[in-house]
């Protein structure tokens, strides 16, 4: 997948994820840090329902676009969905967990950049 496209998916992911009522939506570029993946898109959703339904949102979203994740992992418990599409990884988390793991300062030197409910980045 070309980086263009990446990012495409990147953004269609923050869209998903902001259709079903995501929080604090931040996209990290960690291309130019990381040899394993483009995009982080981390979400963040008040429970562990509205976690997976977030999650489900993105599953849905990219079945219609023909995207296959690698990996799903911890769709069960709700409290971090990892969704890996190999060049863009989505992380749905609660609030607690989300500042406990802190993904944006582990990874504060790539460039970041967050969005509003309306999807307009900030």
């Amino acid at each position: 997948m070309s980086k263009e496209q990446s990012h495409e998916l990147a953004r269609a992911i923050v869209e998903w994820g902001l259709s079903k009522k995501a929080e604090d939506v931040v996209l990290l570029d960690v291309s130019e840090l990381s040899d394993v993946t483009d995009y982080f898109v981390l979400l963040s959703g008040g429970s562990q329902l509205q976690v997976q339904t977030i999650a489900n949102a993105i599953l849905d979203g990219a079945q219609t676009r023909g995207e296959k994740p690698l990996h799903v992992e911890g769709k069960d418990v709700g409290s971090w969905v990892l969704i890996d599409f190999f060049d863009v990884v989505a992380h749905v988390m609660q609030p607690r967990a989300r500042s406990y793991y802190a993904l944006e300062r582990l990874w504060g030197d790539a460039p970041l950049t967050r969005f509003d409910e309306s999807g307009a980045s900030q």
